[in-house]
């Protein structure tokens, strides 16, 4: 045991595995579900009908393996952590890291998010928020999943929000762009007309979240300049636009119980992010936001209502105090090959070991656990 409360995960992940869509999708559209295929040279890969590249399992489920050998194709589903996909196996991965709980996204969903067809989104959604329910209830206390909407109208999102409450889901995983967003700028997230679905997240206690990969900006959609490795930087980028528009749009504004999570896309960068929309409102306002009424400064709109998530980002250790560290979530990212499993602990004795009890507790456990109504009573540390 190496902190004294239960170390609590903001941003895990499960491996969908071959029927998660096929088994639990509406029977019209079962023959043009998310399935599993099998190739000689690149290994097992979820076909998604309708976008261009299927997605590998290489780096799905890499947790723990050295660096030199992770690579994207070649894998096969039998080759990757159970517990991924069996939560019967969770709990031992979660012991192995000193994580008492863990919130739970999707990851072949991540990229549904960027289909260019609402409907099918919809119909996936649907099938999956049926699977994870099913996951999360071996252990609800410890797994604690987060359902996906589409987004295609305000009142089916509102419908949806209920649903994915009824099922004990804890949170919600938005689609990086509403279906409702145009090229001109209508129907976004900052559109007055989604204020009735920010109502009812508030209402329902059920925290949104935005995670990388979400978005066209940040899903590799198109080729990165330079060498191909520069794209993983590009993948923050998309996360920052929704909060921008977020603040600039004066959602906050209207709705001052929102608070959403800004998910695996690190969090050293919030202090200078919170000084240059400051920087921005206060010089050029005037001409590039004329209209906009907003009655405080972004970068107190970011502090109040943004949690972010992250994993072995020490940036966001060092600088904790430059930005609202109860709104700091740390995340082992398990069991994707950018999660800090199995050494989050020896880890986190390093990163954390500037900081104060009160500070460590929160980034570790208190904040997130406030978050989604985490009972750590029943939690022990591991």
């Amino acid at each position: 045991m190496t902190f004294s409360f239960p170390v609590i995960s903001a941003d895990s992940h499960i491996t969908e595995p071959p029927d998660c869509y096929t088994a639990h999708i509406d029977p019209a559209w079962r023959d043009r579900a998310p399935h599993m295929v099998s190739d000689d040279a690149r290994g097992d890969m979820f076909v998604i009908p309708g976008m261009s590249r299927p997605i590998a399992m290489g780096l799905v489920a890499a947790a723990g393996k050295p660096a030199e050998e992770l690579t994207v194709s070649g894998v096969s589903f039998d080759e990757l952590h159970r517990s991924g996909w069996d939560p019967n196996y969770r709990i031992a991965d979660q012991q192995r890291d000193g994580v008492a709980a863990e919130v739970i996204y999707p990851t072949v969903g991540m990229m549904i998010c960027n289909h260019p067809d609402a409907d099918f989104k919809h119909a996936a959604f649907t099938a999956y928020n049926r699977w994870i329910a099913d996951y999360c209830s071996v252990a609800p206390d410890r797994l604690l999943g987060c359902g996906q909407t589409a987004l295609r109208s305000v009142d089916e999102g509102i419908a949806d929000l209920q649903r994915i409450a009824d099922l004990g889901l804890r949170g919600v995983m938005m689609p990086g762009e509403p279906a409702t967003w145009s090229e001109d700028g209508s129907g976004d997230y900052d559109d007055p007309m989604w204020d009735p679905f920010w109502q009812a997240a508030i209402d329902l206690g059920l925290p949104l979240s935005f995670h990388i990969l979400t978005s066209r900006a940040s899903a590799f959609e198109s080729r990165p300049r330079g060498p191909r490795i520069n794209g993983f930087l590009a993948i923050i980028r998309g996360i920052q636009d929704i909060m921008g528009t977020l603040i600039y749009g004066g959602v906050f504004e209207r709705h001052p119980d929102l608070k959403v999570v800004c998910v695996e896309a690190d969090a050293g960068w919030v202090p200078h992010y919170m000084y240059r929309m400051d920087h921005a409102w206060k010089r050029h306002r005037n001409w590039m936001a004329p209209g906009v009424e907003l009655q405080r400064l972004p970068s107190e709109y970011f502090a109040e209502h943004i949690y972010t998530t992250f994993q072995d980002d020490w940036t966001a250790f060092r600088v904790a105090e430059q930005m609202n560290w109860r709104r700091l979530m740390w995340a082992n990212d398990f069991p994707h090959s950018d999660s800090t499993w199995p050494w989050s602990q020896e880890m986190l004795v390093e990163h954390t070991a500037h900081l104060t009890d009160e500070m460590t507790q929160a980034i570790l456990s208190g904040n997130v656990s406030d978050l989604y109504q985490i009972n750590t009573d029943v939690l022990s540390a591991v």
